[in-house]
């Protein structure tokens, strides 16, 4: 591990549930469109994707057979090895066998892991009980997938701490700290800080990884990458590259995300080496 402890991994969220052509012309819907995407961020350095669906109208979804495209046109790039991290939330008031499907079936090598229920952008509730989660948690240990923890706030950092010594979910943990959603905490590196803090005093060794959504994603971007833990960028989190500037692709992300390790005289992570340090 020594040898790639100056490694930072970059995800790419390039899709998410929620944003529009209407929001940003670029972002990808289709699963063509969200392969192609994929593929040009493996390119330009990032080391895992997060991917969500959309169904015929655009709209979020948890459809089983535009995961099944998605993944079968990702994986038919011979020369790409991206790690496949799928959503287990592809929106809100779904069932939750189509939420555990995708990874069951799909096998990818990580999917998201939401440790918590909350009350989601000020409009509805993201639910996630406690019967959902520990049966998520022994199906992806039953399945060899790697859950990615996403906390979006500190109570959900005790909820895996919770889910861990109970044996739901297995040491060493990766957590993604997702600040800035109306609702959760905000995207500050105080706060940050903070989040930070709670994981390594009840999990221990755990890896991680954050972003910001909106105004907050450029100090997070800089100070994620400042206190030693791995990014993540796309259109998921944020359609605009700056104030006023609609991003042109999630490559164009990634490709600042890889400018900003390297000025910190860090190196990016290929998918390989992202496999090695969480333990895939």
């Amino acid at each position: 591990m020594a040898q790639i402890s100056n490694k930072r991994i970059i995800t790419v969220a390039p899709t998410g549930a929620w944003p529009t052509k209407e929001n940003n012309p670029n972002v990808p819907l289709t699963p063509k469109e969200i392969a192609e995407d994929v593929y040009e961020c493996w390119q330009a350095g990032a080391a895992i994707a997060h991917i969500h669906i959309r169904d015929n109208e655009g709209k979020a979804s948890m459809e089983f057979e535009k995961f099944r495209e998605t993944v079968a046109l990702i994986r038919e790039k011979k020369d790409c090895d991206i790690v496949l991290n799928l959503t287990t939330s592809g929106g809100v008031n779904l069932l939750e066998e189509d939420r555990l499907r995708p990874f069951a079936e799909l096998m990818p090598e990580m999917a998201s892991y939401d440790c918590g229920t909350m009350n989601w952008q000020h409009t509805t509730i993201f639910e996630n009980n406690p019967a959902f989660l520990e049966k998520l948690g022994l199906l992806m240990q039953e399945k060899n997938v790697k859950p990615e923890i996403e906390v979006f706030d500190p109570g959900m950092i005790y909820n895996a701490a919770y889910y861990i010594k109970k044996g739901i979910l297995k040491t060493p943990a990766h957590f993604q700290f997702c600040m800035g959603v109306a609702g959760g905490i905000a995207a500050t590196t105080k706060n940050l800080v903070f989040m930070l803090d709670c994981m390594n005093e009840v999990a221990p060794g755990s890896t991680w990884s954050a972003f910001g959504v909106g105004k907050g994603a450029m100090e997070i971007l800089y100070a994620t990458i400042a206190l030693g833990g791995h990014v993540r960028v796309g259109m998921e989190d944020n359609v605009l590259y700056k104030r006023g500037q609609p991003a042109k692709s999630n490559a164009e992300f990634v490709r600042r995300a890889k400018r900003v390790i390297e000025e910190f005289t860090c190196e990016v992570a290929t998918p390989a080496e992202a496999r090695e340090i969480l333990g895939l």
